[in-house]
């Protein structure tokens, strides 16, 4: 059977994906090498193989390159996934391990590696709480769109909550240089939140 021809626009958003992982990738590379602050845009765009000016195309700042990710997409669609019934943070804690064992298969590395410096870079560290906010309020629309009926300062209290599980667990996963198992840090956290 015939494989139907992909699309323009298809190969088009493919090629834009790789080259955005590739800018990431090089980038994570010279971060651990030569270190963040020492790391130029020029340096990055060098070894990912591009001009700058698509370094600047796929990420507005050299922070980006270290904070931008698809999982926040990803785990909006895992809630919206869950069965109705399911309480709220449960529902949370679900659609987080659903979509960590994902990402801990594909980019385990990467992702402690980008954790690792959001922690201990002080340039990237200060941009955590906007980061966090901006989470929060999707994980919080997400559950909303779930029970309407749960008013506006719960949910997003349970996704503040939930949050802060899960950025407790990233954190001593950091800490064990990724020794701990995440997956089982984080359902730890959840359920010190169950308590």
């Amino acid at each position: 059977m015939k494989a139907s021809p992909t699309p323009p626009s298809g190969l088009r958003a493919r090629k834009k994906a790789q080259t955005r992982r590739t800018i990431q990738e090089q980038a994570l590379r010279l971060f651990l090498s030569q270190g963040y602050e020492n790391t130029t845009v020029e340096e990055i765009a060098a070894a990912a193989g591009v001009s700058h000016m698509t370094f600047f195309r796929h990420f507005p700042t050299k922070e980006a390159v270290v904070e931008t990710d698809d999982y926040d997409p990803m785990i909006i669609q895992l809630i919206e996934q869950r069965p109705p019934d399911e309480d709220a943070l449960t529902a949370l804690h679900r659609a987080l391990a659903q979509g960590l064992e994902r990402i801990y298969a594909d980019d385990k590395e990467a992702l402690l590696i980008r954790t690792r410096l959001v922690l201990r870079t002080p340039a990237l560290r200060a941009r955590v709480w906007e980061n966090q906010y901006a989470t929060e309020r999707l994980f919080a629309q997400a559950l909303a769109a779930r029970q309407p009926e749960a008013g506006t300062l719960r949910t997003r209290v349970l996704a503040a909550a939930a949050l802060a599980a899960l950025t407790t667990a990233l954190t001593v996963w950091v800490d064990s240089q990724g020794a701990e198992d995440l997956p089982a840090l984080v359902d730890q956290a959840f359920q010190a939140l169950h308590g």
